[in-house]
């Protein structure tokens, strides 16, 4: 059965609805939105389970600073591999893409300079593997992009567990923060849907 493709965008309400709507993408049914609330909610758990078993050699702040970074990867993972954000965000040009990777670069210095107390050669390490991961897929040609981010990824893991090694408690950062970014949200591909099943946009 052949799928169908939706790159029919909806109006959105006016107000925080419609704000709301507009950063997750708009039009996101209710198969997918229960798909990512059910993901989001399990793997918050592994991952709240993994920080109190293995807790970070700080203090609390430090690790409440961990657990909220943690909870925003793992529900933007989510979030940006639906197609509601697919066909939201590769509508608008590049640099809108970018700018939103790059605002990222605040969660790598939360992270070297809070969590673990200035880390700058991580910290310079990693935004240079985003940036330039980013700029590589953004220039890639429309049929290689999705390889090209798998290549940025693989890359920035490679180089994080072999050169720019971490704390145990906080392995997870490298790999969902560059999975969000560098896969999820720049990689484009058309927002796909069961055949035969129009209008189930959530409202």
């Amino acid at each position: 059965m052949k799928a169908e493709i939706d790159w029919d965008i909806p109006a959105t309400p006016p107000g925080w609805k419609g704000a709301l709507q507009r950063f997750m993408g708009p039009g996101k049914t209710r198969a997918e939105q229960q798909a990512e609330l059910t993901g989001s909610l399990a793997c918050t758990a592994l991952l709240g389970w993994h920080l109190i078993a293995a807790p970070i050699h700080g203090s609390w702040p430090q690790w409440a600073l961990a657990a909220l970074i943690g909870l925003d990867l793992v529900g933007g993972v989510m979030t940006n591999a639906t197609n509601a954000a697919k066909r939201w965000y590769h509508h608008k040009p590049p640099r809108a893409r970018l700018g939103f990777v790059a605002a990222h670069t605040a969660y790598l210095a939360a992270m070297a300079f809070v969590v673990m107390d200035t880390a700058w050669s991580w910290f310079l390490a990693n935004t240079t593997l985003l940036l330039a991961g980013a700029l590589l897929i953004e220039k890639a040609r429309l049929e290689a992009k999705r390889p090209a981010a798998m290549a940025a990824y693989m890359t920035a893991i490679l180089v994080n567990q072999t050169a720019l090694p971490v704390p145990d408690t906080l392995d997870w950062f490298t790999t969902l923060f560059f999975l969000k970014l560098l896969v999820c949200h720049l990689v484009p591909e058309a927002p796909l849907r069961s055949p035969g099943r129009p209008g189930e946009h959530t409202r």
